[in-house]
């Protein structure tokens, strides 16, 4: 049925229930999966930097604050790829081919160019329960992807 099943993990700690699908499609279905995380500054839990310019600031402070932003993105990144290492694992143990890829920029627009260019025959990834603001204005990833997707998608209800 399906030979090339990529799955989109937004918020990495709530996936499990999205590779626990994947993982049960691709083992009935003899298909090979691609794990992907894409990692955006408009999502939960990337870090957040804010520099205040003031009359009194000084360089070192903005020096500071930047190096500060860099060191906790850069654990941002170690920590999502390591989880993503360990879905891999997951995936593997089970005897499934599997291979991950963690990306940075606009969810919507990684997930379908990697579909096409991977050749994946389905997508298997979460849609939120609540449409926030945030959605309102760079638009929902799992609607975009449903809607300009070359392959099938599936999309999974993720609870909060």
């Amino acid at each position: 049925m399906f030979k090339k099943i990529l799955v989109a993990m937004d918020s990495l700690e709530t996936s499990n229930d999205i590779l626990a699908a994947a993982l049960f499609m691709a083992k009935t279905s003899n298909a090979e999966l691609m794990l992907l995380h894409v990692l955006s500054p408009f999502e939960e839990g990337y870090p957040n930097m804010s520099i205040q310019v003031s009359k009194s600031s000084h360089l070192n402070t903005h020096q500071e604050t930047i190096s500060s932003y860099l060191k906790q993105r850069e654990n941002f990144e170690q920590q999502s790829l390591a989880l993503l290492r360990s879905h891999l694992v997951q995936a593997i143990a089970k005897g499934i081919k599997a291979e991950m890829t963690q990306n940075f920029g606009d969810p919507k627009w990684n997930i379908c160019d990697l579909a096409r260019t991977w050749g994946a025959d389905l997508i298997v990834m979460g849609r939120r329960a609540n449409y926030d603001l945030k959605d309102a204005i760079h638009g929902s990833v799992s609607n975009y992807v449903l809607h300009n997707s070359q392959c099938a998608v599936l999309t999974l209800q993720q609870q909060h």
